[in-house]
């Protein structure tokens, strides 16, 4: 039976620690002062993990892996200090989940929209006309489905048609972050599509005419071919760039940023209820095309950043 091999994430916390302890020290250009066994640092061996050789990003982490005076024993035999010294694979994971977070931040962000647009559209439709026709009327707690319904005819277009067409008249594979772009482009797009259809239902509703639920969904559709680019790609970009040793949650990633995003849509929505007069008990006394506009403006924001935070990411493969 194969030994525990202890935890990659405590790992990540290690190297910080051991890297904060060192930082008086001066950085070594020999590669024999940095600790390369492959025993982890709580003395299990890390398997199945490429050799690993100090990178120069982030220089200030290649202390936890420096070989000090105080990490060797009399017979200049090194220590097992777990928090103290650290093995070169150890520092250089670390440092590809410190390159990731700007993205992943990106993207926690771009959730956030989505998820108040998923709230705001179903008070829209309780107030809309909801009739398709003489006998079917539309659920407002359903109207999401339509996001759902155009993410998934898109995903086969996109698998299908799109991306191998793009391979052919470019001779390369569109990149995660390519796709992931594309998506906040559209995202943001929906959002200004929803500020100009909630604008027309609002001048509608004063002269008491109901606008149709129909109107709502070209901006659901833009979410939903915002989502089949930017999600699959996302999913495909942490299982690539995540460490060997991290890859089994890397993919866990994206619904870590749905629910961080639902909290914050939460926290967001009642501050502008209490900084505002935009989101009222009754929308149509309210300002909702504003709210749309904040998102949009919001979204373009965080855009300009995820823009500035791939330019400066290296691929690792």
């Amino acid at each position: 039976m194969d030994e525990p091999q202890g935890s990659a994430v405590l790992d990540l916390g290690r190297v910080f620690v051991a890297s904060v302890r060192k930082w008086k020290y001066n950085l070594s250009s020999r590669v024999e002062d940095y600790y390369t066994s492959t025993t982890s640092c709580d003395d299990v061996m890390v398997q199945m993990l490429p050799p690993a050789t100090l990178g120069k990003r982030l220089r200030f982490f290649n202390r936890a892996a420096l070989i000090t005076d105080t990490d060797l024993k009399s017979d200049g035999s090194i220590k097992k200090s777990s928090w103290r010294l650290c093995t070169i694979q150890q520092v250089e994971d670390f440092k590809k989940i410190i390159g990731i977070l700007p993205l992943w931040t990106s993207s926690t962000f771009l959730a956030i929209p989505i998820a108040m647009q998923s709230s705001l559209t179903v008070l829209q439709a309780l107030v809309m006309d909801r009739s398709i026709g003489s006998h079917f009327k539309f659920p407002a707690g359903s109207i999401s489905i339509v996001i759902l319904i155009s993410t998934s005819i898109f995903l086969t277009f996109l698998d299908r048609v799109l991306l191998p067409g793009w391979y052919k008249i470019t001779g390369k594979m569109a990149r995660p972050l390519q796709r992931i772009g594309v998506g906040y482009v559209l995202t943001v797009l929906s959002m200004a599509v929803s500020a100009l259809v909630e604008s027309k239902r609002l001048k509608l509703a004063h002269r008491h005419v109901d606008m149709s639920v129909l109107w709502l969904f070209p901006q659901l559709v833009l979410v939903g071919i915002g989502e089949a680019f930017h999600f699959p790609a996302q999913l495909t970009f942490y299982y690539q760039q995540f460490p060997q040793s991290l890859r089994s949650i890397s993919t866990a990633l994206i619904s870590l940023i749905v629910g961080i995003a639902f909290y914050l849509n939460t926290a967001l929505i009642d501050q502008v209820r209490r900084s505002t007069d935009w989101l009222p008990d009754d929308i149509n006394h309210g300002k909702v095309d504003n709210v749309y506009w904040m998102l949009a403006l919001f979204g373009g924001i965080n855009f300009v950043y995820y823009l500035l935070c791939s330019a400066f990411y290296k691929y690792e493969n």
